[in-house]
């Protein structure tokens, strides 16, 4: 019998969410697999890394092994989930999702499944955030190749290696309304940007907006090779892009040097 192996997982749709309890019965799949659950209460969609630190935070048991933090960020779910459940013995891994729509391109900075995965490699686990691409006029969506593709990923993770050095994550794209597809190593493409705040007035005459969604425009990056996670989503394939939290711009260094006259 193989050692059990604990999977800590988080989301940022919140703790009822459709892609959390299908990434949950994914995992309850595989041999000798405890799976520990704590995300948010509530939707923290394009939270970033944040964490919460004006106000206390609290559990909320919704059943074994399963847990709701009370208005907090998927990265305070990782950071207490670690400080308290896991203080002496920490998760095998770290997976966040399976977030309802698509996190590529710079969209990974906005993103709160990123993150989930950005503070568990900060705490030196191995992570993994995964997201589905989908129509957001079906309100279920189909997770069938997420959920098929993470237990790939985790068998092949818990049966030799994490691939990726400290720091570092994989971050998976789903394609949409397909069974079956190739994986592809990717990059993060470069996205266009429009703004997109709608104004409204409440019966007062009050102004307020609401942020919305503009399409999905991207470009490959100039002088890389292999694809970009949008060009691997748009062909169908499944994207696996590793990301580092390292930001700084390498390349940029010496000409800020001879900017400052050095």
């Amino acid at each position: 019998m193989k050692k059990q192996y604990t999977i800590l997982v988080t989301n940022d749709d919140g703790y009822e969410a459709n892609g959390l309890h299908a990434l949950v019965s994914a995992l309850k799949e595989l041999e000798n697999i405890r799976v520990v659950v704590v995300a948010p209460a509530n939707e923290k969609s394009a939270c970033g890394h944040s964490l919460t630190l004006t106000r206390p935070l609290r559990f909320v048991g919704i059943d074994d092994d399963f847990f709701k933090l009370e208005d907090g960020t998927p990265s305070d779910c990782v950071y207490l989930a670690l400080s308290t459940m896991f203080e002496e013995i920490k998760p095998d891994l770290l997976v966040s999702g399976i977030n309802r729509g698509s996190n590529m391109g710079e969209d990974i900075t906005y993103s709160g499944t990123a993150a989930g995965a950005m503070e568990g490699v900060l705490h030196n686990i191995p992570s993994i955030a995964i997201s589905q691409v989908m129509d957001f006029s079906d309100p279920s969506g189909d997770f069938t190749l997420a959920k098929k593709t993470i237990q790939t990923i985790v068998t092949k993770i818990r049966e030799g290696s994490f691939p990726l050095p400290h720091r570092e994550f994989l971050n998976i794209n789903i394609p949409a309304n397909v069974e079956k597809a190739p994986m592809e190593v990717t990059y993060a493409g470069y996205r266009h940007y429009a703004n997109d705040a709608h104004l409204h007035r409440n019966p007062r005459g009050e102004e307020y907006y609401w942020l919305g969604l503009h399409p999905l425009n991207f470009s490959p990056r100039k002088g890389v090779e292999g694809l970009s996670d949008y060009e691997a989503i748009e062909q169908n394939k499944i994207s696996i892009t590793p990301i580092m939290l390292d930001m700084s711009a390498y390349k940029s260094m010496q000409g800020v040097r001879e900017w400052l006259g050095e």
